[in-house]
């Protein structure tokens, strides 16, 4: 399929390299046109792009860079192109092409893109079809590693190109209710915007200076009810903050019953280190018992520890996605010998990996990352008829670009005949709250789910953050942030 980009003429950024590559690399032709666009980005920005670069992104390579357009030169349009992208607010003019237009919250160009994130949020993309006036498809960036307002354009565009390649076929996409924002501040905004973002980051060093960021803690308790999953929010029975082992802290539990015992297996992080490993406590009728102890560790970055029970067998998949796979371990010796067993995914960024039987499949769900976008906020599916695969990616993949109903938050269950999963909302910064979903058609072919409920960390369960949900019998377990000296850390155990 040949491909046209049409982008600003006076605007040879990065991350126009960084589309065309991405494209190429799943076989289309890319090529590109530059275009004059209506409303222009002034010279200034480019001034506050280079001095975020330094100061922010210390010298890295950012999707705002201006580069040489030799490197972006346009190619001859020999054969008329299948599809045309346009980037920037021209008028479309006549093309026998397929013609895309992304949106940002309802307006078309890199001025759009600037002006509604100097109000103060990512903007909804849209990406509306030139031909029938039609939206054809949303999606709401998160903002994880949008650093200044260079890194924010740098995020959103890499959420634009994700949303194109997930359009490029005739598959029906799932529905997303989103609604985009009307804010906008003007351009002249800019310099007070990349300021403030200066004494933001100012802030955030001191505060790292002192505190341990990000800390997270791990909060349980017993409940004969269903829980949060009844409730819908963290009343009922008081929470419990397990205990955690000196300078490290604890996420994303999951626990499980093997073999008699029940265990908490959770990520744990020695802040000295950096670099999470998997550790497990157990717990009796009432509480937990012994000590923790380390049950997995590799070379590289683990987390969320997701469990399952499959052939008369206990099988984990540790989020590792740093090394563009998904592994899974097969329990050798409960709860502290796990062997590599086989590699489900690879070549994929794909965190959180979360399974569930679904009508005779097995269903993984997982956020993917590509690019300079955000880890929180695409949501990608694959299935296959036996856990270690063949594993196939849906044909709506990515389902979703969704900040605040994509990334898993825990086990899926089934209540009264219907499948729910819980997921992490990001809409206020990454694993800021939870909310439950239900999952109301999914095949390999088609995906859907409705959002019921929001949870928020309250003074049921204090902090700052909240994003794992997960229950065995009636142990439920949580987790959150919360604001930890170093130095209490060193007089008393935390």
């Amino acid at each position: 399929m040949i491909i046209e980009l049409r982008c600003d003429t006076e605007r040879p950024r990065a991350w126009i390299a960084d589309a065309i590559q991405s494209l190429q690399v799943i076989g289309h032709t890319a090529r590109l046109r530059w275009v004059k666009p209506i409303a222009t980005t002034p010279r200034s920005i480019d001034w506050l792009f280079a001095a975020e670069k330094w100061m922010l992104h210390g010298g890295r390579r950012c999707g705002a860079d201006l580069v040489d357009p030799d490197t972006l030169a346009a190619s001859p349009p020999d054969v008329a192109p299948d599809i045309v992208v346009d980037f920037t607010d021209a008028a479309a003019g006549k093309s026998s092409a397929r013609y895309l237009r992304p949106l940002f919250n309802g307006e078309a160009g890199e001025r759009a893109a600037l002006t509604a994130i100097l109000a103060g949020d990512m903007p909804v993309i849209e990406l509306r079809d030139e031909t029938s006036g039609r939206v054809i498809d949303r999606g709401h960036p998160s903002s994880e590693v949008a650093v200044g307002i260079g890194g924010a354009l740098d995020s959103v565009m890499a959420r634009a190109v994700t949303l194109l390649k997930a359009n490029l076929n005739d598959v029906p996409r799932p529905p997303l209710h989103l609604l985009p924002s009307t804010r906008r501040r003007d351009i002249g905004f800019a310099w007070r915007f990349v300021l403030c973002g200066l004494v933001k980051h100012a802030l955030r060093l001191v505060y790292r200076w002192f505190c341990y960021t990000p800390h997270w803690h791990i909060g349980w308790r017993f409940t004969a009810d269903a829980g949060v999953w009844q409730t819908h929010d963290l009343t009922g029975t008081a929470w419990h903050r397990l205990r955690q082992r000196p300078h490290r802290f604890a996420a994303d539990p999951f626990a499980i019953t093997w073999q008699g015992r029940t265990f908490v297996f959770f990520e744990e992080l020695d802040h000295s280190v950096g670099k999470g490993i998997i550790s497990a406590i157990e717990f009796n009728e009432q509480g937990p018992v012994g000590e923790i102890r380390t049950v997995l560790e590799e070379p590289w970055h683990l987390s969320y520890p997701f469990l399952m029970e499959d052939g008369g067998e206990l099988w984990m998949i540790p989020e590792c996605s740093t090394t563009d796979e998904v592994i899974l371990y097969r329990c050798r010796r409960f709860p502290d010998l796990w062997e590599r067993h086989a590699t489900l995914l690879s070549g994929v960024e794909l965190a959180d990996a979360t399974i569930t039987r679904h009508q005779g499949r097995y269903y993984l769900f997982g956020v993917t990352r590509e690019g300079s976008g955000g880890y929180s906020d695409t949501l990608s599916i694959y299935y296959a008829d036996r856990l270690t695969g063949p594993w196939q990616p849906h044909a709506q993949n990515p389902v979703m670009v969704d900040r605040a109903t994509a990334r898993p938050a825990g086990q899926m269950v089934e209540r009264d005949g219907r499948l729910w999963r819980p997921v992490q909302d990001c809409s206020r910064g990454y694993g800021a709250a939870l909310t439950l979903a239900e999952v109301t058609e999914l095949t390999p072919t088609r995906f859907a789910q409705v959002t019921h409920t929001y949870i928020a960390p309250s003074p049921d369960w204090p902090g700052r953050k909240l994003h794992t949900l997960n229950r065995c019998g009636s142990l439920e377990v949580i987790d959150g942030a919360r604001i930890q000296p170093k130095l209490f850390s060193y007089l008393f155990k935390s």
